[in-house]
């Protein structure tokens, strides 16, 4: 099993910035892929960016444009993400989640809670 817990998320003002961390325990953190999904209310969970084992490897989805950057501390066991110039449609519930390299929620395993993003126009 992983833990995973999410923090960082908060209401931010369109065009701004926040930094979503998420922190791992149990198995060992490099051994998995990570990645971060998001859920808008009555919405389907979505993918946002995901990062290979070794953190060398990095994919997005089409609707990050350049504004968010995805990275990770396998000696401390995080995940991050950075996200720049906020629009209020990435107002969302954004989970981390580990497994493997995809774009797709069936090749993870594990999963956070969540933690709230709120943009305000």
């Amino acid at each position: 099993q992983v833990q995973l817990g999410e923090t960082g998320g908060g209401l931010v003002q369109a065009g701004g910035s926040l930094r979503l961390s998420c922190t791992a325990s149990g198995r060992t953190f490099s051994n998995y892929a990570m990645a971060w999904f998001r859920q808008a209310s009555g919405k389907e969970r979505e993918f946002v960016a995901a990062i290979s084992l070794s953190g060398l490897s990095t994919i997005y989805a089409d609707f990050v444009q350049g504004r968010f950057t995805i990275s990770r501390d396998n000696t401390k066991n995080t995940v991050n993400l950075q996200m720049n110039s906020l629009k209020p449609e990435d107002t969302a519930l954004y989970y981390c989640a580990a497994g493997q390299f995809a774009r797709t929620l069936k090749y993870y395993d594990f999963w956070g809670q969540g933690t709230q993003v709120t943009v305000s126009s």
